[in-house]
């Protein structure tokens, strides 16, 4: 399977703390960094983090900065990102891809699991 898995998605109160887990094979995750998008309901895909192969490199879209944290374990082939504080607008389905870059852009991503659903309540 090249398509990662994403996991940990859940119904959480405000406030509260998730996190999420991407699996992806080694041809798909090897040598990559890997992001995390989210969409809501009748809303665009949206950028929330990234991290570079090497882990030293993070990015993150401004509305989760100081709540989320992306990290990654290379010999799990596995990228993380734990979520506290969380929001009602945090509220979406919750992907992972790769891309041969640190972007925020989606068009740089390939690979697409098929998501995980967040839903926090208030």
């Amino acid at each position: 399977q090249v398509q990662p898995v994403e996991s940990g998605g859940g119904l959480v109160q405000a406030g509260g703390s998730l996190r999420l887990s991407c699996v992806a094979s080694g041809r798909t995750f090897t040598g990559y960094a890997m992001g995390w998008f989210r969409q809501a309901p009748g809303k665009e895909r949206e950028f929330v983090a990234v991290i570079s192969w090497s882990g030293v490199t993070t990015k993150y879209t401004d509305s989760v900065k100081g709540r989320f944290t992306i990290s990654r374990d290379n010999a799990k082939n596995t990228v993380y990102l734990q979520m506290n504080s969380l929001k009602p607008e945090d509220t979406a389905v919750y992907s992972c891809a790769r891309t041969p870059v640190i972007s925020s852009r989606s068009e740089s991503y390939a690979y697409w699991g098929q998501g995980t659903q967040v839903t926090v309540s208030s």
